[in-house]
């Protein structure tokens, strides 16, 4: 994983990932990270347009768009998941985020298991504004897949296991990922505001041990009954660390 990246266009810095987001951001100095939920899951196209209209009527550019929290009806196939992506980031380059090769922008993307939405859509976002405050981050979720591989079967650790002991590994090895992007913006356990978890298996084996213990769940643990976005994967978690929180 690469270091932070600045994007000063944004108000923000970026741990470079894949083409479809960035492993986590962080506000720039003189900068500060808000975040907005939706009440109910904003449909794709309505979503960005709602979004595009909320950033401009707070006097920021569309580059201040920074991280966004994607709740999807079921977990793609990989074919099926790139194809979501590709349509995705059609906004983000329109928005001067995307180049066509690295995305700056954070995301979490997760499928409930009861009451789905119909069609991909948004639950929150994040964006930067002009503030001096404390610093503020967004963590991109991670799901139990190592970076690189041909195939997320290759990648995913105890990749078909649901047993306790193969949920305590998967669960070990998110919260290390999480731990190496938040140490790129020179930040740990202590500086979140908030944890997520998004699994349907049970966390109370290893919730003490792998999560409590190593300081994951200061500010207490938000469970999501839900899974990762894509097949075969169970398990996933983002944090981040936002002065300012609304609800619309």
């Amino acid at each position: 994983m690469s270091g932070a990246v600045d994007f000063a266009a944004g108000g923000f810095r970026f741990v470079p990932s894949v083409f479809q987001f960035s492993a986590g951001v962080a506000a720039l100095p003189g900068h500060a990270i808000e975040r907005v939920r939706f009440r109910a899951p904003m449909p794709l196209k309505a979503g960005f347009e709602r979004i595009e209209r909320m950033i401009t009527q707070a006097g920021r550019p569309l580059t201040s768009f920074c991280a966004c929290e994607l709740r999807s009806p079921a977990p793609f196939t990989e074919q099926g998941f790139r194809a979501f992506n590709e349509v995705y980031v059609v906004t983000l380059q329109k928005w001067g985020l995307f180049d066509g090769k690295v995305n700056p922008v954070a995301r979490s993307n997760v499928c409930p298991e009861i009451d789905p939405p119909p069609e991909p859509s948004f639950h929150a976002f994040s964006f930067t504004v002009a503030a001096e405050a404390a610093p503020s981050f967004v963590i991109a979720g991670s799901a139990e897949a190592r970076e690189g591989g041909a195939s997320y079967r290759e990648r995913t650790v105890r990749h078909g296991e649901t047993t306790p002991e193969a949920m305590r590994e998967k669960a070990r090895y998110v919260l290390g990922e999480l731990e190496r992007r938040l140490a790129a913006f020179g930040a740990g356990w202590a500086d979140a505001t908030a944890t997520q978890v998004y699994t349907v298996h049970d966390l109370h084996s290893f919730l003490a041990d792998e999560i409590v213990r190593r300081g994951a769940a200061r500010a207490g643990l938000t469970w999501h009954y839900a899974r990762p976005p894509v097949q075969g994967l169970e398990y996933e978690m983002d944090c981040r660390s936002v002065g300012r929180e609304s609800v619309v």
